[in-house]
């Protein structure tokens, strides 16, 4: 996710240098199975616009990796601007 976002950060100008994420998975049993995926990314103090934002958010949210996860697994993405 942070490498697509790298991306298109490149691709817009966008300095996104100190960006980290925590990832948190929320398991279930019967059968056990990962449930449930929780990704916060802290984005460094800068004055970043609402379209850089947005730039920024559509990039994760199309990230291939979780575009290829089974639908029945929850994905919960928090941004911390």
């Amino acid at each position: 996710m942070l490498t697509t976002m790298g991306i298109s950060a490149r691709n817009h100008g966008i300095d996104m240098t100190g960006t980290t994420a925590d990832v948190n998975k929320i398991m279930a049993s019967e059968p056990r199975r990962i449930a449930r995926v929780e990704v916060t990314v802290h984005m460094p103090k800068k004055d970043y616009t609402e379209i850089q934002k947005k730039i920024l958010e559509a990039a994760a949210r199309t990230c291939p990796v979780a575009l290829s996860l089974a639908a029945e697994l929850e994905q919960v993405l928090v941004f911390e601007w």
